[in-house]
């Protein structure tokens, strides 16, 4: 049985890297599924900052500091 050891060796670091690849697979995909709903909420955020903008614009008061007439003028 001198030919299975080596055999059995093998199948041993397989079955390891296998478990490692797998537990590694896992967390990326917990990553990924994180980072979505990340993006998820940003964009409802801008979507919501733009609606607020536009109604801004609409009433007329500036969309941002730049665009207010100092008081000098």
């Amino acid at each position: 049985m001198p030919e299975s050891d080596p055999i059995q060796a093998r199948l041993i670091e397989l079955e390891s890297k296998l478990a490692w690849a797998e537990d590694l697979l896992d967390t990326l995909n917990m990553t990924v599924f994180r980072q979505q709903r990340e993006i998820e909420r940003l964009q409802k955020q801008v979507l919501a900052l733009d609606g607020q903008v536009r109604s801004l614009v609409a009433i007329g008061q500036p969309a941002s500091v730049r665009d207010e007439i100092p008081p000098h003028y």
